[in-house]
This record gives C-alpha cells, sequence and structure tokens, in this order.
C-alpha cells in the first residue's frame, strides 16, 4: 500500500499524523509525501520525526506547487509508486489505529480488475483534538448522478484500489475543483464501485488552516446555497465538466448520457434546463441540497 501525504508549511498537529500513521494495525505501507512548501519546513519536520522514531521511512517528492488539489492528483498519478492499495493522508489529521486494515479488508471486496475508492464519515475534533461531532452521513446509494453535482466524502477518507488508480492515471491530470470530488466522478463514472464507510475511522481537526471544512451545520448549509448566488456552484461545474469531457471515452454509456444531459441543463431556457437536469439523473444527499440544485438550475446557475 501507498500512503500518499501531501503538504503544505506543516504545522504544530503534523507529529500527531505521523504518530497515527506509525499506530496503525494494517503496517505494510510506504508513505509518499509531496511537498508544496515554499521553505523545507516539511523536509525538516519529517527528518525531525525519523531520527526519533525507529521504523519511520518515507519518501520525499517536490509538488507542483499548484493548490492541494493538483498536488494530491499528481502525487496519485506518479509513475514512481507502486502499490495495490493508495490511501490519501491530510498533514493534520489524527488516523484511527484500524483505518487502514478496515479499507483494505473491504476493498478486498471488489474484483480485484474493478476500480473501486473506499470512503466515509469522519470524527470531527477541536483544534485540541477534542470531538465535537461526525460529519454527515449518506443517505442515498453513491453514483454517478450525486457525483455529478456533489463531492460524496473527504479525501482524508479515501482509499483507492489499484484499477481506481489505473482509472485515474488514464484520465490524467486536468485541472480539478478536489481530488476527492474527482476520483469519486471518475469510479462511479466508469461503473467502479464506491464503499461509503459510516463508521468514522479518522478525527479530522477543524482549524482556522482547513482549506476545506466539514461544512455540517445548517449555518454552513445555508452559506452554501448563498454562495450558490455567487456563482461558486456553476464555476466549480465548469471545472468538473471541461474536465470530464476529455475523460467521456472512460464512462459507461449511460453515464455518458448523464454527463451530456447534466452539461445541457447549464444552458438554453429554464424549460429546457430543467427538462435536462431530469434526465441526467442529477441529485445531493440532502432535501436542502436538492432545493439548492433546483435553484441553481432555475436561476442558471447550475
Amino acid at each position: 500500500m501507498a500512503v500518499l501525504m501531501c503538504t503544505y508549511c506543516p504545522s504544530d498537529y503534523f507529529a500527531d499524523q505521523l504518530e497515527s500513521l506509525l499506530a496503525q494495525s494494517h503496517r505494510n505501507f510506504r508513505l509518499w509525501v509531496s511537498d508544496d512548501s515554499p521553505d523545507d519546513s516539511a523536509r525538516k519536520a519529517l527528518d525531525a520525526y525519523q531520527s526519533g522514531s525507529e521504523g519511520f521511512e518515507f519518501n520525499l517528492i517536490e509538488g507542483p506547487k499548484d493548490g492541494f488539489a493538483a498536488n494530491f492528483l499528481t502525487l496519485l498519478c506518479c509513475e514512481d509508486i507502486s502499490a495495490d492499495y493508495f490511501a490519501f493522508c491530510d498533514q493534520d489529521d489524527v488516523w484511527e489505529q484500524n483505518k487502514l486494515e478496515v479499507a483494505v479488508r473491504t476493498l478486498k471486496e471488489v474484483q480485484p480488475d474493478t476500480p473501486a475508492v473506499y470512503c466515509g464519515r469522519t470524527l470531527l475534533t477541536d483544534e485540541s483534538g477534542a470531538e465535537t461531532g461526525y460529519s454527515a452521513g449518506r443517505k442515498r446509494k453513491p453514483d454517478f448522478a450525486n457525483a455529478l453535482v456533489q463531492s460524496l466524502a473527504g479525501g482524508n477518507t479515501m482509499v483507492i484500489n489499484q484499477a481506481g488508480r489505473d482509472l485515474v492515471r488514464r484520465a490524467g491530470t486536468p485541472p480539478i475543483v478536489s481530488h476527492d470530488w474527482w476520483v469519486y466522478l471518475l469510479v462511479s463514472g466508469a461503473g467502479g464501485v464506491v464503499l461509503f464507510d459510516p463508521v468514522p475511522t479518522i478525527r479530522y481537526r477543524q482549524h482556522g488552516s482547513n482549506l476545506v471544512g466539514a461544512n455540517t451545520s445548517l449555518a454552513a448549509n445555508l452559506f452554501r446555497i448563498k454562495m450558490l448566488f455567487h456563482n461558486r456552484f456553476r464555476t466549480w461545474n465548469d471545472v468538473n465538466v471541461r474536465a470530464l469531457e476529455s475523460a467521456q471515452h472512460l464512462l459507461t454509456p449511460d453515464n455518458r448520457k448523464r454527463f451530456q444531459h447534466f452539461v445541457k441543463a447549464r444552458s438554453g431556457n429554464i424549460f429546457s434546463r430543467l427538462y435536462h437536469l431530469r434526465k441526467s439523473g442529477a441529485y445531493r444527499q440532502t432535501v436542502i441540497g436538492n432545493l439548492g440544485l433546483f435553484i441553481a438550475t432555475v436561476t442558471g446557475k447550475i
């Protein structure tokens, strides 16, 4: 297994994450670190930890310096990395001891030649590590229709099998919104398997430096609807559509049709937009999310 960690000026929480990696019950993995820091802070932190921790090894490579999504995607596609499973790893979380073990056991139930990704909920903590709640659950089955308009789970929970990684590599490294959303789109779109675990296996630390927060509260959901009217949702869809257009050949015939209907739902008159949205089958996981999707379509902001 390859654990894929991306770093940017690691904070005081970095050692906690490294400790949780060493404590994994599944020990057969290699840590690969892609660093986007403008200095050598990550190298110094890793070297310092290695000097005081027996059995800790890592490979450090220079990141693309183009944001977290590009960093993770480039690392996943790195041809120097060979493994049977690939786990995304943030620099400031804490993994439960069985995190990798559960993911591998679950993915082994899938045929090796079928693209698959394991993901799930997270246990939320504050800066000190105290528990504050859980990330949102998922009420509907993960599939491409959902992936068109919503990312399913945080990349920090994701473990991908070799067939899934090969699929992502075949799609290349286009500009994307986030690596977790892109993996969900590709694996579900290609007819692969998406396994969502309702039992958290990581502690997701919420602090002022988070690039992406948990967004679990009503206020957070209402804020997202507000951002809809500032074209953030449409901007994200612009990026995803361009990326998927170059990877349409990887989608199943049915999902290619769904995608084409979704693209048509983003233009034309209101009746045409609503018709093609329905034909695409696109949906979000919550009632308020689907309300936002409907409003976005009516107002031409999808």
